[in-house]
Formats: C-alpha cells, structure tokens, sequence
C-alpha cells in the first residue's frame, strides 16, 4: 500500500506479525525522525502502526519533509 494524501496528510498503516515486531519498527521509525527533526504523528495498536504526516510549522500540510519521512520509513519497514 501507499502513501495516502487527503485532508492535508499523508496517511499510511504498517502491518506487522506481533507487537513486538510493530513496535521495533517504531523504534527504528523514532531514531530517523529525531535525526530528521521531524515528528511523526503515529499510533499504534498491536501489530498495526498508522501515520498521519503533516508539517506543523508549516500550518499543518504536507510539505517535502513528509514525503522525505515517509520515504524513510518505507525503507525501514
């Protein structure tokens, strides 16, 4: 699945075998984004992780930032 924009995100749900698996993921996910300075807006339940990514700085759209992060979360996943 892709990257969904709608509503000014990019919208996103990863589906792992168990929690601990979504939530190493998220691990990895977390080390990117402080090294990129740009936070997602995640949550998780079990095994499933979803992101809603929008540039808050920005007036909460999406700019080349969100597609940057959201490409680097693609290649870690």
């Amino acid at each position: 699945m892709s990257w969904k924009e709608e509503n000014n995100t990019l919208t996103k749900t990863f589906t792992f075998n168990d929690f601990v698996q979504a939530f190493g993921f998220m691990s990895r996910v977390a080390i990117i984004a402080e090294k990129m300075n740009h936070h997602p807006n995640w949550n998780n339940v079990y095994n499933k992780v979803t992101f809603h990514l929008n540039t808050h700085d920005a007036g909460d759209v999406v700019t080349e930032k969100d597609h940057k992060l959201a490409e680097a979360i693609d290649a870690v996943a």
